[in-house]
C-alpha cells in the first residue's frame, strides 16, 4: 500500500474518534471532506520535497496531527471548548492541573497513538534491511502529488473560508473540520474591532442593558461602615443547595446560610480560561472576561477600577486570602492591577496539610480568621477576598478528609467524588462560620459568598454520572444547570429568609455591594448592576459557552453560527425550540463584550508598587 493511502486511512480514524467525543452529532461521511483534504495537503508536500527518510516525514506529520487532535480530545473534556494554539500560553498552568486532565482521559483516548508506537518501533529496528522501508522511500509522480495537493487544498479553503463568520466555536470547528480549524485560527489575522474610548460611558452601558435608575434604592446603606468578608467558593453548583442523598446533607452549613439570609438561586458565573482566577477578576472590576486568554494574563498590566481600589477611597484596608503560590495565574500581577493593600498566599499559610495546590480550607479559614482579627481592631473598616481551594477538580480528597459516605452508586464517580469534597468544604466553612461569631466579626461585617465557577462539565461526565446528575435534578442536566453558581448575601441585622428569583451574574458583584455599603459607583464604569434594584439582566457569556451566547431574565441562548441557528434553554433547564431570547437582545450582549474589552485596552498601563506579600 502506498504509504500516502495509508496515513491517510489512519488520521481519518483519528478524526474520528476526536468527532465522536466532542461534536453532538458525533462522526460523518463528511469527514472525508473536511479532515482528509488537510491530511493529503501534509503529505503530498512530503511525496514532492523528500528524497529520503520519507518514512520518518510520515511519522512526524503523524505524530504532529495526532498531538494536535489528543490535545482538542482533552481540552474539550476540561473544558468543554475547542483548544487553539493561543492556549500554549498556559500550558504551565495546565501542568498544575494534571491531575484533573488526566482523570478526565478514557483509556481508548491512548489508542490515538498506537500507531505512532509502532511504526517508531519497526523505524529504529536495526536487524536487516526492512523492504516495507525501500519500498516507502520510492520516488512517486510528483505530477499526482502536485495535482492531489491542489485539489486537497481548495477543498480546505471551501470549508474554512465560508465558516469564517461563525459565532459558535465548536460549531465552527465542525464546519470547517478540526485540523482546518486548528490551521485558521493560527493564521487568522482579525483583529478586535475596539470602541474609541470617548465613545464609552456608564450612560451608553446603562441604555444598552435598559436600567432603569431608582430614586431610593433598596438597601442602600444598610450595611455602610462594616467589613466586606467575600468568600469564593471552589467550584460550588448552585444544585448543592439543600441537596440530600439518602438522608444525608450534602452543605448543612451553607444551607444554614441560605436559609436565614439573602439567597439569590438565579446566579451564573461568567469565568473563562482563567476559571478561579478570572472569578476574582470579575466580580472585583465589573469588567467581562477578555475575548481569549485568562483576565489575570491579558489585563493585569493595566490600571483596572476595582472593588478594591473604590473601598480603599473610603477609608477601608483591604487583602486577598489564597493559599496557592501568587505566581499561579499571575496572580500577583492581578493583586497589583485590582490595588489590594496586601495578598496572603503560600509565604503566608505554609504547605501544612497541603491538599492539591496549597494548603486545606481548614487551615485557609484558621489562618485567614488571625488576620482578620487583627485588621479588625485597626482604626478603619476591611475588605477581605477569601479564596478557598480544596474541593477542587478531580475532587479525591485524601481518606481523612472524607467527612461522608455516599451510597454505592455514587462511588467511584467524578459525581460522587465532588459531592464529597464539596461536604468537606462545607464543614470548614461552617468551622469559620463560629470562629467569625466567637471573635465578634459576624455581627460587624457584611459577609458575601459565591461560587466561582462550575464543578461537574456536562462534556466531562460519562453515561453514568450524567445519570447520577439527573437523579438529583429529577431532570435532565442541562448548560443552564451547569454555570448556575449560588449567591448568599448576609447583613446581620438586616437579611432575613428570602429567595431573590432575579438573574445575575458574577460582575454584578462590585455594584450590589457598594450599593449596601451606601457607596456611589457613578465615577466608576461598570457593567454589572445592583441587583437589589434592576430586575431584568441580560448576561453575555464567553469561553464555557460559545461566544454570542447571554442570560436574560427568561432563559440561557446558546449561539450558534449566529443567532437564528441558536438554542434556546428556560432557566429551569429545559431546551425550547424558540424561546424568548430577541435578536435585539443577541446584538446587545455582544456590544456589551465589545465595549468592555475596548475600555480595558484603553485603559493606562499600570505604575507604581506591587500589593505586599505576607
Amino acid at each position: 500500500m502506498q504509504p500516502i493511502l495509508f496515513f491517510s486511512f489512519i488520521m481519518l480514524l483519528k478524526s474520528a474518534l476526536a468527532w465522536m467525543v466532542i461534536f453532538e452529532n458525533g462522526m460523518s461521511w463528511t469527514l472525508l471532506l473536511k479532515e482528509l483534504p488537510f491530511a493529503l495537503i501534509i503529505f503530498c508536500f512530503i511525496e514532492v520535497f523528500a528524497k529520503k527518510r520519507k518514512i520518518l516525514y510520515y511519522l512526524l506529520a503523524n505524530l504532529l496531527m495526532t498531538t494536535i487532535l489528543f490535545a482538542v480530545i482533552m481540552y474539550y473534556k476540561y473544558y468543554g471548548v475547542i483548544v487553539t494554539y493561543f492556549a500554549l500560553a498556559q500550558v504551565n498552568q495546565v501542568t498544575a492541573v494534571k491531575n484533573s486532565v488526566f482523570s478526565l482521559m478514557d483509556p481508548y483516548f491512548l489508542l490515538i497513538f498506537v500507531d505512532v508506537v509502532i511504526l517508531a518501533a519497526l523505524l529504529i529496528k536495526k536487524k536487516g534491511d526492512i523492504d516495507w522501508k525501500m519500498k516507502v522511500n520510492r520516488p512517486s509522480s510528483r505530477k499526482v502529488a502536485l495535482a492531489v495537493l491542489t485539489v486537497s487544498l481548495i477543498v480546505c479553503l471551501f470549508n474554512i473560508v465560508p465558516n469564517r463568520a461563525s459565532m459558535n466555536e465548536i460549531v465552527k470547528a465542525e464546519q470547517m473540520g478540526i485540523l482546518n480549524y486548528e490551521a485558521y485560527m493560527i493564521f487568522s489575522s482579525k483583529e478586535t474591532e475596539y470602541v474609541e474610548p470617548n465613545e464609552i460611558s456608564q450612560q451608553k452601558i446603562n441604555d444598552i442593558k435598559k436600567i432603569i435608575p431608582v430614586e431610593q434604592p433598596f438597601q442602600f446603606g444598610t450595611a455602610a461602615g462594616k467589613n466586606v468578608i467575600m468568600i469564593q467558593m471552589e467550584s460550588f453548583q448552585n444544585f448543592l443547595v439543600n441537596l440530600s442523598v439518602d438522608g444525608q446533607e450534602i452543605t448543612p452549613n451553607f444551607n444554614k446560610l441560605v436559609n436565614e439570609h439573602f439567597y439569590f438561586n438565579k446566579f451564573y458565573q461568567q469565568v473563562g480560561q482563567g476559571n478561579t482566577s478570572d472569578a476574582e477578576y470579575v466580580v472585583n472590576t465589573s469588567l467581562y472576561i477578555p475575548p481569549r486568554g485568562a483576565a489575570t494574563q491579558m489585563y493585569a498590566d493595566r490600571e483596572l477600577p476595582s472593588l478594591p481600589k473604590l473601598l480603599e477611597e473610603h477609608q477601608y484596608d483591604t487583602a486577598t486570602f489564597h493559599t496557592n503560590v501568587v505566581e499561579f495565574w499571575n496572580r500577583g500581577e492581578l493583586y497589583e492591577s485590582l490595588g489590594f493593600n496586601n495578598y496572603y498566599d503560600t509565604e503566608y499559610f505554609g504547605e501544612e496539610d497541603t491538599v492539591f495546590f496549597g494548603a486545606s480550607d481548614d487551615v485557609l479559614y484558621r489562618k485567614t480568621l488571625d488576620k482578620l482579627v487583627e485588621m479588625d481592631a485597626a482604626e478603619n473598616p476591611f475588605y477581605a477576598h477569601v479564596i478557598s481551594m480544596t474541593a477542587h477538580h478531580p475532587y479525591t480528597l485524601p481518606e481523612d478528609k472524607q467527612y461522608i459516605t455516599l451510597p454505592e452508586r455514587f462511588q467511584k464517580t467524578l459525581v460522587g467524588d465532588y459531592l464529597v469534597a464539596q461536604h468537606y468544604a462545607d464543614q470548614a466553612l461552617g468551622a469559620f462560620i463560629d470562629d467569625m461569631k466567637e471573635k465578634g466579626l459576624w455581627d460587624n461585617s457584611l459577609i458575601v459568598l459565591y461560587g466561582d465557577h462550575l464543578g461537574l462539565p456536562i462534556y466531562s461526565l460519562n453515561s453514568n454520572e450524567l445519570a447520577l446528575m439527573e437523579e438529583m435534578y429529577g431532570r435532565e442536566y442541562t448548560y443552564t444547570d451547569m454555570i448556575n453558581i449560588p449567591l448568599v448575601i448576609i447583613n446581620e441585622g438586616v437579611t432575613e429568609p428570602k429567595v431573590f428569583e432575579q438573574t445575575a451574574g458574577q460582575v454584578d458583584i462590585t455594584p450590589t455591594i457598594a450599593n449596601l455599603l451606601g457607596i456611589s459607583m457613578e465615577n466608576q464604569l461598570h457593567f454589572g448592576q445592583d441587583i437589589f434594584n434592576q430586575y431584568e439582566n441580560l448576561l453575555p457569556q464567553r469561553y464555557y459557552l460559545p461566544t454570542g451566547s447571554f442570560l436574560t431574565s427568561e432563559e440561557l441562548f446558546l449561539s450558534g453560527s449566529g443567532y437564528s441557528d441558536g438554542k434556546h434553554f428556560s432557566l429551569s433547564g429545559t431546551s425550547t425550540e424558540s424561546g424568548t431570547a430577541t435578536e435585539d437582545e443577541f446584538q446587545r450582549a455582544l456590544e456589551l463584550l465589545q465595549l468592555s474589552d475596548s475600555y480595558v485596552n484603553s485603559l493606562p498601563l499600570k505604575d507604581g508598587e506591587k500589593a505586599s506579600s505576607k
